[in-house]
């Protein structure tokens, strides 16, 4: 239960860490945003990213194996890349206007996962 607590956890952080990352080269095309500079969209990135810590951390501390939970630290990263990337795609593709995915970006996505397969062999 840890395990999937987790993953749901750095899910959701995710979405946070997507929006305060990338969410501002979407919103700085609209009129109302328009005059914000690149210290305001980076203090407005900053208080989204306070949500995503909130999340973040507490899931890596609940699903490392140090503090009883199923994953190292190593695979917690890996999880972690393969989440991000997972989440960019969705809110990319429906949120921020990112453009049609690429064969290029499915191998590269693909090969991320592959990531996780591998930090996760004995």
């Amino acid at each position: 239960m840890r395990g999937f607590l987790t993953v749901v956890l750095l899910m959701f952080s995710n979405i946070f860490m997507t929006l305060a990352w990338y969410g501002h080269l979407r919103i700085a095309s609209m009129p109302r945003f328009a005059k914000i500079g690149v210290f305001g969209f980076i203090l407005i990135s900053w208080g989204i990213a306070f949500f995503e810590y909130c999340i973040q951390v507490p899931a890596n501390r609940l699903g490392f194996s140090e503090n009883g939970g199923p994953f190292s630290m190593w695979q917690l990263k890996v999880i972690q890349e393969a989440i991000s990337l997972s989440v960019f795609t969705v809110l990319a593709i429906f949120l921020l206007g990112a453009g049609e995915i690429k064969w290029n970006y499915i191998v590269s996505f693909a090969l991320i996962v592959s990531a996780v397969y591998f930090a996760f062999m004995k």
